[in-house]
């Protein structure tokens, strides 16, 4: 299996087709947020699923 031909002519790798590809910059990550808003963001999506829980036995 080859590595290039997925990506195009265009795209220069940086490492080689037996290593994986490097680490991406995460835009987002639930670890870099405080712990009131990791726990503010459970509780939001525990009311979302809830809601829906509740508006599929109505």
């Amino acid at each position: 299996m080859t590595h290039a031909p997925s990506h195009g002519p265009s795209h220069a790798h940086s490492h080689g087709p037996a290593s994986p590809h490097p680490a991406q910059p995460a835009s987002w990550s639930i670890l870099r947020m405080t712990l009131v808003a990791r726990l503010g963001a459970a509780l939001a999506v525990s009311a979302g699923l809830w809601a829906v829980v509740w508006l599929s036995m109505r």
